[in-house]
């Protein structure tokens, strides 16, 4: 498992040269609009949305685990706390089916526990217009 931090960046391409720089590494998916980074060292799944001008910087927090027992583990547990908000199987997701679970914390930030199925070309369910992908991006993952 590896913690994962996805940012809102105003733009992508600055953010990418930092990020790579930062980590020494290359992105691991690039689309428009939308950049993955699987850090080893340490283990992070950096995820950046362009949205130009967001408020927030931060747009959520997240668990990537690679078991689908993991998932099925922190949904249970997330349920029996009280604290599971949304549970997702096989949704379609910055370019990628997922099982997730999702947890809200008391100020309002948005957490998840997610496990990759396989790669999408769309970046939801049904392909988002590229104008609507930055806005689109705090409520997809």
């Amino acid at each position: 498992m590896r913690l994962q931090l996805a940012l809102n960046v105003n733009d992508l391409d600055q953010a990418i040269e930092f990020y790579s720089k930062l980590f020494d590494t290359e992105p691991s998916k690039r689309k428009p609009g939308y950049a993955n980074f699987a850090v080893a060292d340490p283990p992070l799944k950096l995820v950046l949305f362009e949205v130009k001008g967001a408020e927030e910087r931060l747009n959520h927090l997240g668990v990537e685990v690679f078991e689908a027992e993991e998932v099925t583990a922190a949904t249970e547990r997330l349920k029996e706390a009280g604290l599971a908000d949304s549970v997702e199987d096989e949704s379609t997701c910055c370019y990628a089916k997922q099982d997730k679970v999702w947890a809200v914390e008391p100020q309002g930030l948005r957490w998840e526990y997610y496990r990759v199925l396989e790669d999408s070309e769309t970046f939801f369910e049904k392909q988002v217009p590229k104008a609507e992908e930055g806005a689109a991006a705090g409520g997809c993952c």
